[in-house]
């Protein structure tokens, strides 16, 4: 292994919950008078943390969201995850090989901490995270695209950014593992290619991964 530490994102990565957000979120915007699809959700919003969704309908509209939009999105969501959240198709056994194998990784997502730890809770994917492998964007200033949260992480888990893979799913994540100086492996399963550009690999399946991390 060339890496001292691996940093997954999580939305996406580890659990399968980008199309259960973004319609729930595409759904809820268009119900507040800000017409949105889900492609468009998804293009806008996917990977970035909540102050992104605030401040991106600000600018377009001149128009603040509810102060209690983030409290009923997520009251949504996570009422969803209970029905129908699944972990990635063989993230499980990613994780089980790396624990084996004695090798350091930990989430750093756009998420809040109870976001993770309902998404972890629902798939079973708690098990492989305790509490010093989670870290949100609510740890630090700025979101992705700024490196500030991959940076932490790093830190946090005594790794220097050189040392550190970081697996995404979003140009937001790309760009912000990039900018952290982290070599980043781009998930295309939701998104295209040509989206996650410089990333240093790309795949397109767990089991892809798996041999990547050899």
């Amino acid at each position: 292994m060339r890496y001292d530490l691996i940093i997954f994102d999580n939305d996406g990565v580890l659990v399968d919950s980008e199309p259960i957000s973004n319609r729930l979120l595409a759904a809820y915007l268009t119900e507040l008078g800000h017409p949105t699809s889900y492609e468009e959700s998804i293009r806008d919003y996917m990977g970035s943390a909540m102050h992104r969704i605030h401040d991106l309908v600000l600018e377009r509209t001149g128009r603040r969201l509810p102060d209690d939009f983030d409290e009923v999105f997520h009251a949504r969501v996570f009422a969803a995850f209970e029905q129908e959240l699944k972990p990635v198709a063989g993230v499980s056994g990613v994780l089980e090989k790396l624990a084996a194998d004695g090798v350091p990784y930990c989430v750093a997502s756009s998420g809040s901490h109870e976001r993770i730890r309902v998404g972890h809770r629902t798939t079973g994917l708690d098990r492989w995270f305790a509490e010093e492998r989670i870290f949100s964007s609510q740890d630090v200033g700025r979101g992705k695209p700024a490196p500030d949260l991959f940076l932490y992480a790093a830190e946090r888990m005594g790794a220097a950014p050189d040392k550190c893979l970081v697996v995404e799913d979003s140009p937001l994540g790309v760009q912000a593992a990039l900018a952290a100086g982290m070599d980043v492996y781009g998930f295309t399963a939701m998104t295209p290619a040509a989206k996650l550009t410089g990333a240093n690999q790309l795949f397109s399946s767990m089991g892809e991964l798996a041999d990547l991390l050899v």
